[in-house]
């Protein structure tokens, strides 16, 4: 039962086509799991007993999603989903998990009991991130060729608002009591606020370049962004809305995570191939340790209590609706070259990571600013 002796943070690898199993307590990589084509999404169950990685997939075949027993790092299942999957998320009970599917421009719905898709909800273009709502009623979804947010009722697994957003609209997190939903728009170099109480944007702050991954710590104060394009982490304030620290790492930074406690962040950085410890009161780096090839994570990484467990009004679900388009693969137009160059590679790297143009990435398949930032980038 070491597994849950300490907590852990999940990586994926999607050059390496693998899960770098990160103790927290020791700052180091404890396990290496093999997984799926392309792994870039990965959730928690809340029982901590299983965790959930999906796989873009090769060029022109459909995504799964790896199903790993935490208490021995082996893959128990494999769930086939739609094609060029990315983002992962789970049900606040870990019921359901909802996976984006960018080439199809869907969302499926997976029973975690019989592993089992139960339903596939169309949404907007080239659908990345994705989070629900702490009472588990809604699911925010960023549709990142459309510029949109797509709010699903869990109930009814159909689409009841439609919220525009910056331009690549990438990474969804949610503040612990539900009231507010922060998106990354990676080619506006902003983050845009969304109040559920109306499904409205609220405000729109300017971040570093290129933003993809954002997290709010476990009382909602902050929300931490990581801007591939710049090399930083902006910390916001959730009470103002205003960026009230930079925090420079270097690199390109792709997904972040904060400890249950607030005090650490977990930043992966594609351009060192490794994951980044953080004090978060100082920014001052406490561990960089080497992981797998593109460690490129869209869902929750970090084994600690998720942000949206807690109360909470989680949306009303109005909101313009919009007809859910079709998915294009999803390449990303370099945005900051600099740095984007470093997505570029990336998406060399990563390739499929996200994007349904999977192939330039990393193996030579040239869709490779589609893949890796596909979604991401």
């Amino acid at each position: 039962m070491v597994a849950y002796a300490a907590p852990f943070a999940y990586v994926t690898n999607q050059g390496s086509g693998t899960v770098s199993v990160f103790d927290l307590a020791t700052n180091t990589v404890v396990a290496t799991i093999a997984v799926g084509t392309y792994p870039v999404g990965v959730a928690i169950s809340p029982d901590l007993t299983r965790v959930y990685v999906v796989n873009a997939g090769a060029f022109g075949a459909p995504g799964s999603v790896s199903v790993i027993s935490a208490a021995t790092n082996t893959v128990i299942a494999t769930i086939p989903v739609g094609m060029n999957s990315i983002g992962a998320a789970l049900s606040p009970n870990g019921t359901l998990l909802y996976v984006t599917n960018q080439s199809s421009s869907t969302v499926s719905v997976i029973d975690t009991t019989t592993l089992a898709v139960i339903a596939t909800v169309s949404v907007g273009w080239m659908p990345q991130g994705l989070v629900l709502s702490p009472n588990g009623q809604f699911v925010y979804v960023a549709n990142r060729d459309s510029g949109t947010v797509s709010v699903i009722s869990t109930a009814t697994n159909t689409v009841v608002g439609t919220v525009w957003v910056g331009s690549y609209p990438s990474g969804v997190a949610v503040t612990p009591n539900g009231s507010l939903v922060y998106v990354t728009n990676l080619l506006s170099n902003s983050v845009s606020v969304i109040s559920t109480a109306t499904n409205t944007v609220i405000a729109t702050i300017p971040v570093g370049g290129s933003p993809l991954g954002v997290a709010v710590n476990s009382t909602g104060t902050l929300a931490y962004v990581a801007s591939q394009g710049s090399g930083t982490i902006s910390v916001i304030s959730t009470a103002t809305q205003t960026v009230v620290n930079t925090i420079a790492v270097g690199g390109s930074p792709r997904s972040i995570g904060v400890s249950a406690d607030g005090t650490t962040l977990y930043v992966t950085n594609l351009a060192s191939n490794s994951l980044i410890v953080l004090n978060a009161a100082t920014g001052a780096t406490i561990a960089s340790v080497p992981v797998g090839s593109s460690p490129i994570v869209m869902g929750t990484f970090v084994d600690a209590p998720a942000a949206s467990v807690g109360g909470g009004g989680g949306g009303t679900g109005g909101g313009t609706v919009v007809p859910g388009e079709e998915a294009e693969r999803d390449e990303v137009p370099e945005h900051d070259e600099g740095k984007h160059r470093a997505l570029g590679e990336q998406k060399k790297d990563a390739d499929q990571d996200e994007s349904g143009d999977q192939h330039q990435g990393n193996g030579g398949r040239q869709h490779n600013q589609e893949n890796a930032e596909k979604g991401i980038e």
